[in-house]
C-alpha cells in the first residue's frame, strides 16, 4: 500500500507537529501534508501524561501558538486544559483533517536518484506500508513515550506495594488514605505533591539533590487591565510580549548575578515554609541557578501543601527499600503504600525512527545540528525542537519557520534537496548541543541519543529566541548548506 509523493511528512501531532503544519499552510498553502502518530489522539505530551496535578511550567502566552493566542485568565495551564486548546487550534486551521493516527514511521530511506523519502510505516500496530515524501519534519519531542528513565532504586524489587511511574498513570488509580513516597525533585515530583496532598494520608517527597523552586502567580492583574481597556488582539499580543520578556529576563538575570539569584530565591522559599521545615539542606542545589531547570511553582500550591502538614520533603539518599518502607542512609525509615518514581524521562531523538541516505544508515548523535533545526548530511530532514531555558514551543516556532523559508528558497531557486554539510570535520569542536546538566540529559548524552553541537557559525546551538526569530525570518540560511538541483525526470 503506498500513497503519491507528499511534500512533507510530519512526524508527531504534538505542539511542535500542529505548529510546524500551521506555519506550512500559512506560508506553502499548495504544499501536501500529513501529519502521522503513532497514538490515536492528538497532542503528544498533554495526551500521553495523566497524573494527578499535570500542568504547564510555562506561561500559556509563549507556551501556546502566536498564531492562536491564548485566551483564559489563568496564565498557567492544567494538563486538559492544555490538550482541549491544542484540538480547538487544530480543528479551527483544518490541521486535524492531516493527521492520520496509529502509524508509527519505523524508517525512512532517502534517495538521491529520486530526491525524495521512502517512509516505513507500521499501521494500526499490525500493517506495514511505504510513504513517500519530499521532506520529513520531526515533530517527535524528545522523549521515550514506551519507556520511564531507568534509575536503579536499591531493593525496589523487594517493595509490596504500588510502584507507579508518573509517565504511565494507571487509569483510576486510587490513592485514597495511602502514605506515598515521590522519589524525584524535579518539577514533576513538584507538581505531585500538591495534587495528592487533598486525598492521601501522608504524601513525601525523597530527593537526593534539591532543585530550585519559584513560585508565580497564576494570573496577572496587569495583564488584566490590559484586556480591560484593550482591543483584544493588541492586548493578547501584549500580554505575550510581557509574558515572553519576563521569562528571559529570569533566565539571563539567574546567569549574569547567580549569587544575587540565590538569595532571592531563598528569601522567596523561606517566607513560604512551615516552621518545621528548614530551607537547608531540602532548597539548596548544589549548582546554580538555571544550570537546570527551575521548579516552577504557579500560586505557590506545593509550599502550601507543605504548610497543610500532609506533604513533607526529605533530603537523602536510599539504602534500600522494604517490602513496606524505604530505609535511607541517615538510618530514618519511611513508610510507604505507594511509591512513585519521578526521577526523569528516558531521551530519544526522533521517536528511534532509523535513517538511511542511499543505503548508508545515519546515526543523529554522529552529527551536529545546523541552526537548531537540520541535521549535518541529512537530505531535506528538518527536527522541529524547543527551548530547554524558556516555553519550548518559542525554540520550536523559530524552527518551524526557518523550516518554511528553506522550503520557499529552494522553490525560488529550482533547487529539490538540501544537504548541511561540514567541509572539514576539524573546523568544528563538538560542544553540547543542550547546555543544561540535569541527570536525564546526561544519561542522554552518556547513550549518545543526542546530536551534537558545534563552536562555530550554523552549527553553535541556539538559545535567545529573538535571535532565533530574526534569524529564520532574514538571517544567512545557505551558509553550511549544500544544494541540489531538480534532476530532469523530475520536472512536471
Amino acid at each position: 500500500m503506498a500513497d503519491k509523493t507528499l511534500d512533507v511528512i510530519i512526524i508527531g501531532a504534538g505542539i511542535s507537529g500542529i505548529n510546524t503544519a500551521y506555519r506550512l499552510q500559512e506560508g506553502l498553502p499548495d504544499c501536501s501534508y500529513a501529519i502521522l502518530d503513532a497514538r490515536s489522539e492528538m497532542g503528544g505530551t498533554w495526551s500521553l501524561f495523566k497524573y494527578p496535578g499535570i500542568r504547564s511550567d510555562a506561561d500559556l502566552h509563549t507556551f501556546g501558538f502566536a498564531w492562536e493566542p491564548w485566551k483564559e485568565d489563568r496564565a498557567y495551564a492544567d494538563g486538559p486544559s492544555i490538550l482541549r486548546y491544542l484540538k480547538k487550534a487544530a480543528a479551527k486551521h483544518g490541521i486535524d483533517k492531516h493527521i492520520r493516527y496509529q502509524q508509527k514511521v519505523l524508517r525512512a530511506d532517502w534517495s538521491s536518484g529520486v530526491q525524495n523519502w521512502k517512509v516505513e510505516v507500521l499501521v494500526n500496530q499490525t500493517e506495514k506500508m511505504n510513504i513517500y515524501c519530499r521532506f520529513i519534519v520531526l515533530g517527535t519531542g524528545y522523549y521515550d513515550y514506551t519507556q520511564g528513565l531507568n534509575t536503579k532504586i536499591p531493593g525496589i524489587e523487594s517493595f509490596k506495594g504500588t510502584v507507579v511511574h508518573p509517565q504511565f498513570w494507571p487509569k483510576n488509580f486510587d490513592y485514597s488514605n495511602q502514605k506515598v513516597v515521590i522519589i524525584g525533585s524535579g518539577a514533576t515530583a513538584a507538581t505531585l505533591v500538591p495534587a495528592m496532598s487533598e486525598k492521601v494520608s501522608q504524601v513525601t517527597m525523597l530527593q537526593r539533590s534539591p532543585s530550585y523552586f519559584i513560585t508565580i502567580p497564576l494570573s496577572s492583574s496587569l495583564a488584566g487591565f490590559i484586556r480591560r481597556w484593550l482591543p483584544e488582539n493588541l492586548a493578547l499580543r501584549l500580554i505575550r510580549i510581557r509574558y515572553l520578556l519576563l521569562a528571559y529576563f529570569l533566565v539571563y538575570f539567574c546567569q549574569i548575578f547567580p549569587n544575587k539569584s540565590k538569595e532571592i530565591l531563598r528569601k522567596q522559599t523561606e517566607s513560604q515554609l512551615p516552621k518545621n521545615i528548614p530551607h537547608d539542606p531540602h532548597f539548596v542545589p548544589s549548582y546554580l541557578p538555571w544550570q537546570q531547570r527551575m521548579c516552577i511553582i504557579p500560586g505557590g500550591d506545593f509550599f502550601a501543601a507543605l504548610r497543610t502538614g500532609k506533604a513533607n520533603i526529605i533530603t537523602d539518599h536510599i539504602e534500600t527499600v522494604k517490602e513496606k518502607s524505604i530505609r535511607l542512609k541517615s538510618g530514618q525509615e519511611l513508610d510507604a503504600d505507594i511509591i512513585i518514581t519521578a526521577t526523569g524521562l528516558k531521551m530519544l531523538f526522533a521517536g528511534g525512527t532509523k535513517f538511511f541516505v542511499d543505503g548508508e544508515e545515519h546515526h543523529p548523535a554522529d552529527k551536529h545540528v545546523w541552526h537548531g533545526a537540520l541535521l549535518q548530511d541529512f537530505p531535506n530532514l528538518a527536527f522541529i525542537f524547543g527551548y530547554t531555558n524558556a516555553p519550548w514551543t518559542l525554540g520550536a516556532d523559530a524552527a518551524s519557520q526557518l523550516f518554511v523559508r528553506l522550503l520557499k528558497g529552494l522553490r525560488k531557486r529550482g533547487m529539490a534537496s538540501m544537504v548541511p554539510r561540514i567541509k572539514d570535520s576539524r573546523s568544528v569542536k563538538e560542544v553540547p548541543w543542550l547546555d543544561l546538566n540535569s541527570s536525564y540529559i546526561k544519561a542522554a548524552v552518556e547513550h549518545r541519543v543526542l546530536p551534537k553541537g558545534g563552536d562555530i557559525g550554523p552549527w553553535k546551538p541556539r538559545g535567545n529566541f529573538l535571535q532565533d526569530y530574526m534569524h529564520a525570518r532574514w538571517g544567512d540560511i545557505t551558509t553550511g548548506l549544500q544544494f541540489y538541483p531538480i534532476r530532469p525526470a523530475q520536472k512536471e
